[in-house]
């Protein structure tokens, strides 16, 4: 019953670490688009806030669909080697934004394709930040469902 419950609390800390990273590569991703077109993230600026507070997470949807699977391949090959550093989430976050420009380059609608570098290496970007907020909810303590329970200290 135990090794339920620990599974259990170890799924619902892997979704809120999926839902953190997906929401810090949406702000990652605003922030960039922001400044490439030449608004500056001030405090207290009228019309960047609300618009921040309505878009990081209407984009956070968008990335959390598309980064599913990959992510999930990403998550389970960490949860089951046990790894526990940054360095993995951040190469797996560029992993993964670079099969999903593999698959908008692939679905074969050109609406749909990224084609100016500058985007491809925001996306690589934003993948990586995103692994790096799910290895800070979540990826420190990959692998811990398999620890097996230390015996009483009583001889």
């Amino acid at each position: 019953m135990r090794r339920i419950i620990a599974y259990l609390v170890r799924f619902a800390v892997i979704l809120f670490g999926y839902i953190v990273g997906s929401l810090a590569a949406s702000a990652f991703l605003n922030a960039l688009f922001l400044g490439h077109f030449g608004y500056a993230l001030e405090p207290g600026h009228p019309t960047i806030a609300p618009a921040l507070y309505f878009s990081v997470p209407f984009v956070a949807l968008f990335v959390a669909y598309f980064a599913f699977m990959p992510a999930a391949v990403v998550i389970l090959v960490a949860e089951v080697l046990g790894r526990r550093d940054w360095l993995f989430y951040a190469l797996g976050g560029a992993v993964v934004a670079v099969v999903f420009l593999g698959f908008a380059h692939r679905i074969g609608d050109s609406d749909f394709d990224v084609t100016d570098n500058s985007v491809r290496l925001a996306l690589i970007g934003s993948g990586m930040v995103g692994g790096i907020f799910y290895w800070l909810f979540a990826g420190r303590w990959a692998g811990s469902w398999r620890r097996e329970p230390l015996p009483d200290a009583e001889s």
